[in-house]
């Protein structure tokens, strides 16, 4: 009998978007995976998928009910390894586990970015902080993926039986890649854009934390001096209209293309000049990575995730949170200085390469696993 995985999030668009390299780890190795989560996408490499009705908001009735299901789920099934990932998944799935323990399964726990960290408001230290903390006592590993996490949770005494520091869930580099001047070109015309339009990207759910007001209020304040800018914003939310109106108020609409969802984010980043971020918070942030392997420079607002990411005058800059006039200060030198961007863009893609890439973060990932494993013999490890 083949031994069994189980990976658990609230939602489970999630291991489609960042874990399916694992799980086809996992099947290399002849394990069989499950997957628990709200949602019904299909997803490779999983021989089961449970459909919990959990709720990002942990106030939710139907929680108590996805906690009982996968209470019975674990108990029932004997899993040797469980991965929880999200704060809801993370936290029923490390409850519903505490009897499975007891008989072997050995649980870990992903904090993609604590709630609670430098600079975050009073009430997220309040509500989020107590809870991991006393989540920790029933995680035998816990994996941070920033170094201000890992130090928060060694130095504040968190009892998971290990804490480890793993660099975020990869970049495919050979995805996200630089173009060559011709292809470059090729796809700016066909997605409608001339060769001398200065293009800088983002891509972000449309909230309070991902902040876009800034960036449109940076280009207003370059649009006489640099005419040829403008900003792409992917993605959807609650904010986008708030945000279109911004940009008709300040006279920059015809230089904010919003696009909307995109499955092409590979092809749009390499074509750009320089990536923009403006959240307030993150973890460590999947589209400043996608955006580094592209070649494109950096230039982003202050917090621990683009902090870990982006060094000042090495690929890119950190300023200040909501700070306009330093965003439209950097973006009109990149304008002016191609071999500065060219320069901040190369030494980013060899971070990428050196560092975060997806074979990298698996080979991170695996020496946990195979510990849990109970030995690392017959292990096939991660390749390019």
């Amino acid at each position: 009998m083949s031994k069994k995985v189980l990976f658990c999030a609230t939602v489970d668009v999630h291991f489609r978007a960042f874990h399916l390299p694992f799980m086809r780890w996992f099947k290399e190795q002849g394990w069989e995976v499950h997957v628990a989560a709200n949602g019904n996408t299909e997803l490779p490499y999983v021989d089961r998928k449970i459909n919990l009705p959990i709720q990002r908001s942990p106030l939710q009735w139907n929680n108590l009910k996805a906690y009982h299901e996968l209470k019975a789920i674990m108990n029932r099934e004997s899993y040797e390894i469980v991965h929880c990932h999200t704060p809801m998944g993370g936290m029923l799935a490390r409850l519903a586990a505490r009897e499975a323990r007891k008989h072997g399964t050995k649980v870990i726990y992903t904090a993609h970015g604590f709630h609670f960290c430098k600079g975050a408001p009073l009430l997220n230290w309040l509500v989020y902080y107590p809870i991991e903390k006393i989540l920790s006592h029933f995680t035998d590993c816990l994996i941070t993926i920033n170094e201000e996490d890992y130090a928060l949770a060694v130095t504040r005494g968190f009892k998971a039986l290990r804490i480890e520091h793993v660099h975020g869930v990869g970049v495919n580099t050979d995805r996200f890649r630089p173009f060559d001047d011709i292809h470059k070109q090729e796809i700016r015309l066909k997605l409608g854009y001339e060769p001398d339009d200065f293009l800088m990207f983002y891509a972000a759910e449309f909230n309070k934390n991902k902040n876009q007001q800034v960036l449109i209020e940076a280009l207003a304040m370059i649009k006489d001096e640099c005419p040829n800018a403008r900003l792409l914003l992917a993605g959807e939310g609650v904010l986008q209209a708030k945000c279109s109106d911004l940009a008709k108020r300040l006279g920059v609409s015809d230089k904010v293309d919003f696009l909307g969802y995109r499955n092409d984010i590979d092809q749009i980043l390499p074509m750009c000049d320089i990536a923009v971020a403006s959240s307030i918070r993150e973890g460590l942030p999947v589209n400043i990575m996608e955006a580094m392997a592209s070649g494109l420079p950096i230039i982003a607002c202050d917090n621990r995730g683009h902090r870990e990411l982006v060094s000042n005058h090495k690929n890119g800059w950190i300023l200040e949170q909501n700070d306009s006039h330093g965003l439209a200060d950097k973006i009109k030198l990149l304008i002016r200085d191609q071999d500065l961007r060219l320069q901040l863009g190369k030494s980013g893609r060899e971070i990428m390469e050196q560092t975060y890439a997806i074979h990298e973060v698996l080979n991170e990932k695996c020496s946990i696993y195979t510990d849990f494993m109970g030995g690392r013999e017959n292990v096939k490890w991660a390749t390019q």
